[in-house]
């Protein structure tokens, strides 16, 4: 499954690093992070949506629904 999240609070390349390493946890088929989104791909068996947003949070950014 593709899906695009969008994200809060996002403004240089720091941001996206931090993203992506909380992203890297997850077992993700691909993870391409932008400033303000990010277009993931992912295995609804193994991942979730909730578990993806959890972890941008976790980084320090809000998802917007």
């Amino acid at each position: 499954m593709k899906k695009e999240i969008k994200i809060e609070g996002m403004s240089c390349a720091h941001c996206i690093i931090a993203i992506e390493k909380e992203l890297s946890k997850l077992d993700l088929k691909k993870a391409d992070v932008k400033i303000g989104s990010a277009e993931v791909e992912f295995d609804k068996s193994k991942v979730n949506e909730k578990e993806i947003a959890n972890a941008i949070t976790e980084a320090g950014y809000k998802v917007i629904s």
